[in-house]
């Protein structure tokens, strides 16, 4: 049986390498919320991102994540911030509260974003309208 960690490297494999497969990123969605408990910060920031970069629309799935990341916080990290903010604009899955509970931690660990996580979540706040 996959775990969080097997969910997360599958979808972003195929993301990676641009390989369209809009079944298995239907499968995994369903499976993905199902063991969401589990996943850690990381794993949710991969499987989002992966989403995003193959153009899956998976409401359920962001609305899920958006859901535990607003009901439980988690340590994300700037590149996790970065991802999933990145992720929700891409694809427009509005998610105000998501986005209003990551401003804190963003804003924490402002000191430790690369320019290109810097760029990418400032642009995702923009994407959205975010102020």
């Amino acid at each position: 049986a996959f775990n969080s960690q097997n969910i997360a490297n599958t979808v972003w494999a195929y993301a990676k390498l641009g390989h369209p497969s809009p079944e298995l990123f239907d499968a995994v969605s369903f499976k993905a919320i199902e063991k969401l408990h589990t996943f850690n910060s990381q794993e949710i920031a991969n499987t989002i991102w992966a989403y995003a970069k193959a153009k899956h629309s998976s409401p359920e799935l962001f609305n899920a994540i958006s859901h535990k990341v607003i009901d439980k916080p988690y340590n994300f990290n700037s590149r996790n911030i970065a991802n999933t903010v990145w992720a929700y604009a891409k694809l427009g899955h509005s998610s105000p509260k998501l986005f209003d509970a990551l401003l804190p931690k963003t804003m924490e660990k402002l000191d430790t974003f690369s320019s290109q996580n810097m760029a990418n979540t400032i642009w995702a706040y923009a994407k959205v309208g975010h102020s």
